[in-house]
């Protein structure tokens, strides 16, 4: 028997049906018609990739002696990276996983003050990037015969640096999520990713245009692989950019702290707390 709801000529036992997948692939074009977020995304990866592989291969071009010069330098430049990232994914995703499970309103029925959840974040993401940076780091040797960690001291800097950039960053993300919910989750992707052009990860500062160059300065990392990049090519520590890194650093993380803190305020007078995640 026809069921009442069931089209005419429309069957349900048939294996495979057009009918059925069109009604699908509407239903998704109803949902990436009505999120832009999920527009911009798709449009994002690509053009951020295209950039800084552009940016990489025009230095190459003009400047192919350092490759010589310094063995290892884009995979240094790549291990120093993930520490950025893994940093900020470290503080931003275990927040997430509160989200995930609804129970920020069950944390904070007990005598748990933000700032100590912070501090937590903060720790669990030392220990996820330690994890990750050490064994990419060894498998690099084994791969490349290249050991980072023939910088000796200078990498324990570049390593602090880089990371509680990742933490500044993390915190202002978790604000975020706080206040907006689920509908700033693509940010913990791609907020480090949109920086990484700017850093002059793999090449100079000086290579980007001229009008980005002082923004690319109040960002820490693109002191950091200034200062990579100086001793490994010319066996120079150049302090400034370290001293310079580091007050650049205080005041991302401060500010993200800042950010979390007041937006946990304003969400825990709103109620958000107990909605979080839903």
């Amino acid at each position: 028997m026809r069921l009442a709801m069931t089209p005419p000529g429309y069957s349900t036992h048939l294996w495979f049906s057009w009918q059925r997948v069109g009604g699908l692939v509407l239903r998704y074009l109803y949902l990436l018609r009505n999120s832009w977020t999920r527009i911009v995304e798709m449009i994002y990866w690509p053009t951020v990739q295209m950039i800084l592989w552009g940016l990489i291969t025009k230095y190459l071009l003009t400047n192919t002696s350092w490759l010589a010069q310094a063995a290892g330098m884009l995979v240094a430049a790549v291990l120093l990276w993930d520490v950025v990232f893994r940093g900020q994914l470290g503080v931003s995703m275990m927040f997430m996983e509160e989200m995930y499970s609804r129970n920020l309103g069950h944390l904070f029925i007990s005598p748990l003050r933000p700032y100590e959840m912070a501090t937590a974040l903060v720790f669990m993401s030392l220990v996820r990037t330690l994890i990750s940076f050490g064994g990419s780091s060894l498998l690099a040797i084994v791969l490349y015969q290249f050991s980072i960690f023939e910088m000796g001291f200078p990498l324990l800097t570049f390593f602090i640096n880089l990371l509680v950039f990742g933490w500044g960053m993390g915190l202002l993300i978790c604000g975020l999520l706080l206040r907006y919910g689920f509908a700033a989750e693509s940010l913990a992707w791609a907020a480090v990713f949109a920086l990484a052009p700017l850093c002059g990860i793999y090449y100079p500062v000086s290579t980007l245009p001229g009008w980005l160059q002082p923004v690319a300065w109040l960002l820490p990392p693109s002191h950091v692989f200034e200062g990579m990049r100086a001793l490994l090519l010319n066996h120079v520590y150049r302090y400034d950019l370290l001293f310079t890194a580091m007050a650049l650093n205080a005041a991302y993380l401060v500010l993200g702290l800042g950010v979390f803190l007041a937006i946990f305020t304003l969400a825990r007078r709103r109620g958000l707390l107990l909605s979080a995640g839903e």
